[in-house]
């Protein structure tokens, strides 16, 4: 399952900060902080994306799991 989840976050990780990143660019009360913002904003994103991940590949074998029976 490691192996499929590490899969995943490298998709979902990297728009989850991208989209973080966006939101800092975009938001007007942001800018004035945007050097310090965006690394915080793109590591979020990346650990945000994990645990995300890991459910998702857990729902993926399930579902993997029934279709064999």
């Amino acid at each position: 399952m490691i192996k499929l989840a590490s899969l995943i976050w490298i998709m979902l990780g990297t728009t989850l900060a991208g989209i973080a990143v966006m939101v800092v660019l975009v938001v007007p009360s942001l800018a004035a902080d945007t050097m310090r913002l965006l690394p915080i904003a793109a590591a979020a994103g990346a650990l945000v994306a994990i645990p995300i991940s890991m459910w998702i590949a857990k729902r993926i074998q399930a579902q993997a799991s029934v279709r064999q029976r």
